[in-house]
């Protein structure tokens, strides 16, 4: 439903209308939590080349909460429970030799086909209104508590902490694994512990704007990022800045809107990348002065 008839050209009286509401209150609360874990894990997410594994763990959120809704527990619980399970799934794989990744690949997939298929299962089975259904899919800030929250608020600062703890070695082996294992790295204990970091990031960003559109957040603000910089901590700080200022946007516009908040976020998200791209590819189409570059005929010196 339209929850206002539509923005003033005041900014300021815009934000304390919305902000009366508690709802409100809470969606910018878990908005921002969620935007900045996710942008965090995203970064190193993007670098790693594991977008297909998150990919796979926001699919598997759907499953989870839609059987946390039909034994009558709170959604979130599924959410965490299967994303984490996932998780381990994911990274008890082998990915070295010539065959790992591929492999990895595989058995991905098919536990991404396989959960997609329980939760159609849980979704037959419910008994409720199918709006709560969809609420999963495409996510619903209205009904964020102040419990949620507090619970969002704990998970990402342990991840976080986490995250920074083991940060400069998980870059490294990140980047040139080879060269990393050499220098007595733990490699292997670092991928495990980055998925279950990520299983909890996906988890929580699905509370926000659903199991299918959560993948935006992990994914977009850190392609959009690493185009525009190669700096590895610039970029972590741009991948965070862009996710809160999408998620702020897209609550602030669904706030006017009937629509769902996901779309307007991944809306954003994606026109910040399409934006970043054309800057990145800007430079090598246009040459000193602003003029094409003119190519050398044929048969003449340069």
């Amino acid at each position: 439903m339209i929850l206002a008839e539509g923005p003033s050209w005041n900014p300021i009286i815009d934000l304390q209308q919305m902000w009366s509401f508690p709802f409100m209150v809470n969606a910018f609360r878990a908005g921002t939590i969620v935007a900045v874990l996710a942008g965090a894990m995203g970064a190193f997410m993007v670098l790693r080349r594991q977008s297909f594994a998150g990919h796979t763990l926001s699919l598997i959120g759907f499953p989870g909460a839609a059987g946390a809704v039909l034994v009558g527990v709170a959604a979130s619980y599924g959410y965490f429970a299967f994303c984490l399970i996932g998780a381990l799934v994911i990274a008890a794989l082998p990915r070295a030799g010539p065959g790992g990744y591929s492999e990895e690949s595989a058995v991905t997939g098919t536990v991404q086909s396989f959960a997609l298929a329980c939760g159609f299962l849980f979704v037959a089975l419910y008994k409720g209104f199918l709006n709560g259904i969809n609420a999963l899919l495409f996510g619903n800030f209205l009904g964020i508590t102040t419990e949620q929250v507090a619970l969002l608020g704990v998970v990402a600062a342990i991840s976080l902490t986490v995250l920074g703890m083991i940060g400069r070695p998980l870059a490294f082996a990140s980047i040139d694994p080879d060269v990393a294992r050499a220098r007595n790295v733990p490699v292997r204990a670092l991928s495990v512990a980055f998925l279950m970091l990520l299983g909890a990031a996906t988890a929580e960003a699905s509370q926000i704007t659903g199991t299918l559109l959560v993948f935006a957040l992990l994914v977009m603000p850190a392609a959009t990022a690493q185009a525009l910089t190669a700096r590895p901590v610039r970029a972590l700080a741009l991948t965070i800045a862009i996710g809160l200022l999408v998620t702020w946007l897209g609550l602030s516009v669904a706030y006017y809107t009937p629509f769902p908040v996901g779309f307007f976020i991944t809306s954003f998200a994606f026109a910040g990348y399409v934006g970043a791209q054309a800057v990145r590819h800007a430079p090598s189409r246009w040459r000193a002065g602003g003029t094409p570059a003119t190519p050398t005929p044929p048969g003449t010196a340069p």
